[in-house]
C-alpha cells in the first residue's frame, strides 16, 4: 500500500489544531510555536518568506511547513530558490526536524541536502528551547548549504545516466533504500516516458532523473517527506556524483593547509547568528517556554 497523498492545508488550521495530552514526560511543541519561531528567525536574519506551504494528515497530528525564501545577499540561481522546511508531530510518530533546502522553479520539486535534516529532537524536557535553537542554527547555515545544492544541481546536469542505470537506481531506491513505494515507481516511470516539465536537460542526465524522483515525492506523507528527500540526495551524491569525481593525487610536497580550508559544518556564521544569541537573553518575547 502506498503513502497517502499529503494534504495541503492552511497556517490558521494548523495553529488551531488541538494540542495532545501525553503527560508530564512529553513536552508538546505546538505547530504555532514552530511556525512563529521559524518566520521570526528567518526575518531576523534578513530572509523574506515569499511563499508559505503547509501540509498535514487529516487531523493535523503530523504537520509540515515549507517556506520559499529570498535574501539580498543570498546566492542567486536562475533555476532554483532557497527554502526552509520543518516537520512536527503531536502523535509521537516523528521527532521534530528542520533544514534548509531548495525548490525548483519550473515544477516546485524540492531538494534537501543530505545533512540538513539530521537534527531531530524528541519532545521531552527542553524540547522547546532546543527546537528554537535548531531553527536559528539551520537558518544561519542557509547560504552555504544552498550554494552546495546549486553545485550539485549543475554537476547532475552534466552527468549522463543511461536508461539501464536509471532502472537499476530505481530498483535500489525501492528495495534497498525503501524511499519509493510502488505507486511512486509508476510515477517515475511515467515521468521518464513523458515528463510533466521541461528541465532544460536531456532525458539521460542525472538532473532529469533526480527531478523525476522528487516529483514522485510529492505523494509522500509529511511524516516521511524530509527524511526521504534527505536520504535521496545523499544517495545521489554518493552513488552518482562522488563515485565519478576524480580524486586528487597525494603529493609529498603538499599539506592539507596549503590547499584546503577546513570548514566546521556545525559552526554557524557569527555575523548572522550573534543577533539571535543576544536576543535569547535580552528580549522579553517567548518561544514556548524560553526567550528568543
Amino acid at each position: 500500500m502506498g503513502h497517502p497523498k499529503a494534504k495541503e492545508t492552511t497556517r490558521a488550521w494548523l495553529e488551531s489544531a488541538p494540542l495532545p495530552k501525553h503527560g508530564k514526560t512529553y513536552t508538546v511543541v505546538s505547530h504555532k510555536e514552530v511556525i512563529d519561531g521559524s518566520i521570526k528567525n528567518l526575518n531576523k536574519l534578513g530572509f523574506t518568506v515569499t511563499r508559505e506551504l503547509y501540509k498535514a494528515n487529516m487531523n493535523a497530528k503530523v504537520a509540515q511547513g515549507i517556506y520559499h525564501l529570498a535574501h539580498s545577499s543570498a546566492p542567486s540561481d536562475t533555476e532554483m530558490g532557497m527554502m526552509f522546511a520543518w516537520t512536527n508531530s503531536y502523535d509521537k510518530s516523528i521527532r521534530f526536524q528542520c533544514g534548509i533546502g531548495a525548490h525548483v522553479f519550473v515544477c516546485a520539486n524540492g531538494l534537501i541536502h543530505g545533512d540538513l535534516s539530521s537534527y531531530s529532537r524528541k519532545h521531552t524536557g527542553t524540547a522547546n528551547a532546543d527546537i528554537a535553537l535548531s531553527i536559528a542554527t539551520q537558518i544561519g547555515l542557509a547560504n552555504n548549504k544552498f550554494t552546495q545544492l546549486v553545485k550539485d544541481k549543475n554537476d547532475m546536469k552534466d552527468f549522463k545516466l543511461s536508461i539501464t542505470t536509471q532502472s537499476e537506481l530505481l530498483g535500489r531506491l525501492y528495495i534497498e533504500e525503501k524511499i519509493l513505494d510502488s505507486q511512486q515507481l509508476s510515477i517515475v516511470k511515467s515521468e521518464i516516458e513523458d515528463p510533466s516539465f521541461n528541465y532544460g536537460v536531456d532525458p539521460d542526465t542525472a538532473w532529469m532523473f533526480y527531478n523525476n524522483v522528487t516529483h514522485a515525492f510529492k505523494q509522500t506523507h509529511p511524516r516521511n517527506w524530509m527524511d526521504h528527500q534527505s536520504k535521496f540526495h545523499s544517495f545521489m551524491s554518493g552513488e552518482v556524483l562522488s563515485a565519478h569525481v576524480p580524486q586528487p593525487k597525494d603529493s609529498a610536497n603538499t599539506t592539507p593547509s596549503d590547499d584546503i580550508e577546513m570548514v566546521d559544518e556545525n559552526q554557524v556564521s557569527m555575523d548572522s547568528f550573534d543577533g539571535f544569541m543576544a536576543d535569547i537573553e535580552a528580549q522579553d518575547e517567548v518561544f514556548g517556554e524560553f526567550k528568543i
